[in-house]
């Protein structure tokens, strides 16, 4: 397969695994010329959160904000450490970003770098964001709620929210999806899910996607496997109908 010189690469949540992503990157072997964005989530439930913070801040990566870091800063937002905020960071996988800080405290350049990671990139042609966009609101009156929690009402839409350009995400783990199975990626009316659930135990996979090549990097952070992928063998399309039954059936419950 040729590829392009110039690439572009998205990774997907990566919560913590900080030696996993370093060996997505040794896979990958991006150059000067390549441009690498990250969905958000780099922190909580993996060991290493710290060690992905420093290098994605010290890199200059573009980087989305995630609901996990908009938990965390919820937790400032609301002070103190018995505040329901703290509670639900903290049972989210919190306690481990925590842990990978030296005296289990989170130096204020981190805090303020999170306060500035915007909720979306337009890149023309592909526009990323962590969760998805609520079909139903104007691009405008979102904020981010929608950009880094939503999930059934985006991923059950009909048609493309932007006619001329891709949604990329992260945010839902894509095993969760009807018919996608550990490692796959996702892919709906005008989206795509990458993913792949790095930190869960039926998973491990980390995901890198080149958009520029339809290429999809692979390491499973458990079991050390790497793999590279071509997009349409790795995805599997999401029928929307699925989606709002499985809703309904939760509603039912």
């Amino acid at each position: 397969m040729s590829e392009t010189s110039q690439r572009r690469i998205v990774i997907g949540d990566v919560h913590g695994h900080y030696e996993g992503l370093m060996a997505l990157l040794e896979a990958i072997t991006p150059t000067s010329n390549d441009q690498l964005y990250f969905l958000g989530d780099l922190i909580d439930r993996g060991p290493q959160s710290a060690h992905v913070v420093n290098f994605v801040k010290k890199n200059n990566y573009p980087c989305l904000l995630g609901n996990h870091e908009q938990m965390l800063l919820n937790v400032l937002t609301n002070g103190g450490s018995s505040n329901p905020a703290m509670q639900a960071w903290l049972y989210a996988g919190g306690q481990a970003t925590v842990a990978s800080y030296q005296e289990a405290t989170i130096p204020l350049e981190h805090l303020e770098w999170f306060q500035a990671l915007p909720t979306y990139l337009d890149l023309g042609d592909f526009w990323l964001t962590h969760a998805g966009v609520d079909p139903a609101l104007p691009l405008a009156a979102q904020t981010a709620e929608q950009f880094c929690w939503i999930r059934d009402e985006f991923h059950s839409i009909e048609k493309p929210f932007f006619p001329d350009k891709q949604i990329i995400i992260g945010h839902t783990i894509t095993f969760t999806l009807p018919g996608v199975s550990p490692g796959q990626l996702a892919q709906g009316q005008g989206w795509l899910d990458i993913d792949t659930g790095a930190y869960h135990p039926r998973s491990g996979w980390l995901t890198g996607l080149d958009i520029t090549n339809n290429l999809v990097y692979q390491v499973n952070v458990f079991r050390k496997r790497v793999r590279t992928l071509a997009l349409a063998e790795a995805t599997v399309n999401i029928d929307p109908a699925e989606i709002r039954g499985t809703r309904r059936n939760k509603q039912r419950a």
